[in-house]
């Protein structure tokens, strides 16, 4: 399979976006950024603040019928009508941050994850959860299904493509895959390539998974994050995927990143193709030359990579998987000019060129 991306078009917004959704049309990006979440037009650039939470915005979908809905640092789902300019729904969810949401793909389900990582004990393992790890809803009525137990901190969730479980990837390297109906346990997976132990700097563990998405079959789950460190603050872990089963009472580990296909720094995002052939992995550059590549599915080859000269924190593919849409944040606001920081949120189109090898 040879890969081409070629960028077309590039927008930005003024703070750094943590989250995006893209509309069916593929003209419209929401962003979830440090100071709210916002709306903006790919081609023209124009764009318009639509509501904030009360930190952060972490994450965003875009439902049915024009509805936002967006998680935040201040652990709370806010529901936004794009039609009315209206906020519909505020719902408590966390007493600590909603780290990342999901929603499945009939959309009838959210979830969302959260936990802070606090020393249990005098090795420093995670402490146990002061509340549940992640919570799983209804999108049309917010009401909760389940509030279901991890270790904290929880960073990453997805759910399967035949929307019956949900992945939850912890700070240790561990994910926990549930029933949505039951909210029944039904597979662990525990990897410790994703966990470094800072004994230079931070005496403390760091790390963890920050993205997961299930193959197209369900049968197995990727994983994303750093390789570990003796030095966790330098970030310089290998740029690390896996690819797990996501069945049985010990599942394996199938595949990762091949050794010289990566450089170094921390990866946040994971985007399927909708060919079901290849996925789109990327985040921030330490080391080497590349911080998105494409990798086949199939063989887990490197297809193609990119060095955007920022980092990214969530990748979409257009519907007819023509385009790749990469978002993120190019370092921290520089100086006040006219009473305002220069923008720092990146937005990026690519044409996504395939050929059948």
């Amino acid at each position: 399979m040879d890969v081409k991306l070629e960028k077309r078009s590039g927008q930005r917004l003024p703070m750094a976006i943590l989250g995006g959704a893209v509309s069916t049309d593929g003209a419209t990006l929401i962003g979830a950024c440090m100071d709210g979440v916002y709306k903006l037009d790919l081609a023209n650039g124009e764009r318009q603040q639509l509501y904030s939470h009360d930190s952060y915005a972490s994450s965003v979908h875009w439902l049915a019928d024009d509805i936002i809905l967006s998680g935040g640092y201040d652990g709370t789902l806010r529901w936004f009508d794009l039609k009315t300019s209206e906020l519909k729904r505020e719902l408590p969810l966390h007493e600590f941050w909603s780290w990342q949401t999901a929603v499945s793909p009939d959309q009838s389900l959210f979830a969302s994850v959260t936990g802070q990582y606090l020393a249990g004990g005098y090795k420093y393992e995670p402490a146990a959860e002061r509340e549940p790890s992640l919570v799983i809803g209804e999108t049309a009525t917010g009401e909760i299904l389940h509030r279901l137990p991890h270790v904290p901190s929880v960073q990453s969730v997805a759910f399967s493509h035949d929307g019956k479980r949900v992945a939850a990837g912890n700070l240790m390297g561990e994910v926990r895959i549930f029933s949505c109906e039951t909210g029944d346990l039904q597979t662990t997976i525990q990897t410790p390539d994703f966990t470094s132990w800072g004994i230079i700097k931070s005496h403390c563990y760091l790390g963890g998974i920050f993205a997961l998405r299930f193959a197209p079959d369900d049968q197995s789950i990727l994983l994303a994050g750093m390789g570990p460190m003796r030095d966790p603050m330098a970030g310089n872990g290998k740029q690390l995927w896996q690819r797990w089963e996501t069945f049985g009472d010990t599942p394996k580990m199938l595949d990762q990143t091949h050794e010289g296909e990566n450089g170094e720094g921390l990866m946040e995002s994971l985007a399927l193709h909708p060919n079901g052939k290849c996925f789109a992995m990327g985040g921030r550059l330490r080391g080497g030359d590349w911080n998105v590549a494409l990798f086949s599915l199939e063989d887990g080859k490197r297809l193609t990579r990119l060095k955007t000269g920022y980092r990214v924190t969530t990748m979409h593919f257009a519907a007819d998987g023509k385009s790749l849409v990469v978002i993120g944040t190019q370092g921290q606001p520089g100086s006040l000019k006219d009473g305002k920081f220069p923008d720092f949120g990146r937005v990026e189109i690519y044409d996504v060129a395939i050929e059948q090898g």
